[in-house]
């Protein structure tokens, strides 16, 4: 049995506890908060909650920890810290500091002995995975990739921060026009508004300025200005009714040529019920290839650019050659 230590019980933190649950050789091992451990209740029986200082310890008895933080301030400062203790791994996905943070947390996990998987989910993980299969196979190609229809929950809170807003979901929505060019092979270079959208709905606050909030949300930099975007508003029973989950997905698309007019499109796609579920079900994948990776006296920071797929799966060799080969 893998035992799994989870920090942070969150949406993402609760995803993993479910992914547990589906694998029978994982095990839960405790869940560590910065909260008042007596104030929380986790949904797996018989499973202590303890506190971050625990952890700090270094004696806990799991086999990987999980960190379920946000990318923004939480991970660049806990994954290090607790790679020199602990095999890790995380969801990290703000692109443009990877490499900063691969470097932190190689340093820390090489001088503990042990190993640290960043930036594993679906976008970046299972998505960078496809697009570095489509370039090695095809070289003479181009990839693009599309989100949604889904929930953007970075960009819901940005909206929920305005003055007058008390509830509100936005859903990336890929524009159809564009998905169909790339599938079809045509190469398009699309600008950022020509290939998402975005939907959001929103619950005001009783007399509040809607023209100014719709306002406030379409040229908001960095989240909406560079994108067409709807606003909706509606009531707080429609948003429970009809906005309650977090669904997500999306495609990775790429289009080469072999030779001179031979195209090819290759693609990848999900469609998903829960995006912290998901994400928390590769987590887990990766988490079992840590410790395994581990115990043969591997070291030192990991993407799922480094780790061969049979480490992922609880089957053995013999039967992953027999049967899905």
């Amino acid at each position: 049995m893998v035992k799994i230590g989870i920090l942070g019980y969150g949406n993402l933190g609760k995803g993993v506890e479910a992914a547990i649950k589906k694998n029978s050789d994982m095990e839960l091992a405790a869940v560590y908060t910065r909260r008042d451990p007596a104030t929380l209740t986790i949904n797996t029986e018989g499973v202590p909650v303890k506190s971050t200082a625990d952890l700090d310890t270094g004696k806990e008895d799991i086999d990987v920890l999980v960190i379920c933080g946000g990318s923004a301030t939480d991970l660049p400062a806990m994954t290090p810290k607790y790679a020199a203790l602990y095999n890790v791994i995380d969801s990290f996905d703000t692109h443009a500091n990877v490499p900063v943070h691969f470097a932190n947390v190689d340093k820390a996990s090489k001088a503990a002995g042990k190993v640290g998987v960043i930036s594993c989910g679906w976008d970046p993980g299972m998505f960078s995975l496809n697009r570095v299969y489509a370039h090695s196979v095809l070289p003479d190609g181009k990839d693009y990739t599309f989100w949604g229809k889904g929930v953007s929950q970075g960009h819901s809170d940005a909206v929920r921060r305005l003055e007058g807003v008390l509830d509100a979901r936005q859903y990336t929505v890929p524009v159809p026009a564009a998905l169909e060019a790339v599938r079809n092979g045509e190469n398009p270079e699309l600008s950022t508004r020509q290939k998402h959208t975005r939907e959001c709905f929103v619950v005001a606050e009783e007399g509040a300025d809607l023209a100014r909030i719709e306002n406030e949300i379409k040229t908001m930099p960095n989240y909406f200005s560079d994108y067409d975007t709807t606003v909706t508003f509606i009531t707080a029973e429609e948003m429970k009714a009809n906005h309650s989950g977090l669904p997500h997905g999306g495609s990775v698309i790429y289009s080469g040529e072999s030779s001179d007019g031979t195209k090819h499109v290759i693609e990848y796609s999900l469609k998903l019920d829960s995006n912290p579920e998901f994400t928390g079900s590769v987590l887990i994948a990766y988490a079992r290839a840590a410790a395994r990776l581990n115990a043969e006296g591997v070291s030192g920071a990991k993407t799922v650019f480094d780790i061969a797929p049979a480490y992922l799966s609880a089957l053995s060799g013999d039967e992953l050659r027999a049967h899905l080969l």
